[in-house]
């Protein structure tokens, strides 16, 4: 697969200069598989010529899989140095999603997969705390990504060039200016947030679902494509023992490298206390025996409407216009949220057919649109 350079050197430049907005004189930290050397070299390009610092952790073809086939407890305990010394030094952070496989690991020992994702929980809390707030002194400015390869355009039922085209439109590549695209993202979006921020129970209703929850004294977040690119969603913690109801996710996923459908929750008083799904139940079975990860640590809305299609991909399909999810496990603490957990599992569902939303009693979004 050729990508044009053209567009590289976009994206590049979208993610130095604004996702990150690399400075002279800070450290840029890029962790992704060797699959995506080329978008790598551009960037090295853009943060050199700023005179920017950055360095590579480059994953290999099958690590993980060779990873928990033959650590041993003492190698599963073991936190990354390198990553480590990134999370707590560094000024900027560039994850670029650039899988081999996708199912990579699945199959392999569950209790090794606990094991490793207890052992990396003090380094997940750095991680949150120094991304909270970007503003704040010693904050850590970082972008999730995307890098398309042969396996995450299989997974979406793509061709790698129709996946590439994917890719680069919802991050508005194809643009005159890219950056003015995410800037209106962001003027559009901060209406939202503003009127939500004053809200104190909201309520997601649709046939397959019926949940409510208080957001008071919560702050809503304007994802503008800076953290995620792409972006397009508005989100909060929910105060954390108020969830009640039922959430059915109509969309699948994939979590510690397996494939989980149909999942439906049962919650009380934030808890959840009972779950079903039409495939993979074993690993939610697994993932609720880990601390924290029985309560919710978000609640969101997609309102990316150029993504209209589900690619087994968290960071395309969670920011759908016409879309609502919730996410187990670790808040984000800009919103106020106060759950700790080892995991953060976002989980989707459609609201274009019956979906709506209620804020304070009001009805504020039905099927798939914002009606304030």
């Amino acid at each position: 697969m050729a990508i044009n350079q053209e567009i590289l050197s976009r994206y590049a430049s979208l993610l130095v200069h604004y996702c990150v907005e690399l400075k002279k004189g800070e450290r840029l930290y890029v962790s992704t598989t060797t699959l995506a050397e080329p978008l790598v070299r551009e960037i090295y390009r853009e943060a050199t010529k700023l005179g920017a610092v950055m360095e590579v952790d480059f994953q290999f073809e099958g690590q993980s899989k060779i990873y928990y086939e033959y650590a041993d407890d003492w190698v599963l305990e073991q936190v990354p140095v390198l990553r480590k010394a990134a999370m707590e030094a560094f000024d900027a952070y560039i994850y670029i999603k650039a899988p081999y496989d996708l199912n990579e690991t699945q199959g392999l020992d569950m209790a090794k997969k606990k094991k490793r994702s207890a052992a990396l929980a003090p380094l997940s809390q750095l991680y949150f705390e120094r991304t909270a707030d970007r503003a704040l002194p010693g904050a850590l400015k970082r972008s999730l990504c995307q890098y398309p390869t042969p396996a995450s355009a299989a997974a979406a039922e793509m061709t790698v060039d129709e996946y590439a085209e994917f890719v680069f439109n919802a991050c508005h590549l194809y643009a005159e200016s890219p950056v003015a695209e995410w800037l209106k993202v962001r003027a559009h979006q901060q209406n939202i947030k503003e009127y939500l921020d004053k809200v104190e129970t909201v309520r997601y209703k649709a046939d397959h679902t019926d949940i409510e929850f208080s957001v008071k004294g919560r702050t809503w977040i304007n994802s503008d494509g800076q953290t995620n690119m792409p972006s397009g969603e508005v989100f909060s913690g929910p105060v954390e023992d108020s969830v009640n109801g039922k959430v059915h996710f109509t969309f699948p996923s994939i979590y510690m490298g397996q494939d989980v459908k149909g999942i439906t929750l049962w919650v009380e008083k934030g808890e959840v206390v009972r779950w079903e799904a039409e495939q993979g139940k074993e690993l939610l079975d697994a993932v609720f025996e880990i601390p924290g990860a029985n309560f919710f640590g978000e609640v969101a809305i997609g309102t990316n409407y150029q993504i209209q299609r589900a690619t087994r991909n968290i960071l395309f399909d969670e920011k759908i216009g016409g879309t609502i999810h919730m996410a187990v496990g670790q808040s984000y603490k800009q919103t106020g949220g106060t759950n700790h957990s080892s995991i953060h599992w976002d989980m989707i569902t459609d609201m274009t057919e019956s979906g709506e939303i209620w804020a304070d009693g009001k009805l504020i979004y039905e099927k798939g649109k914002f009606l304030i």
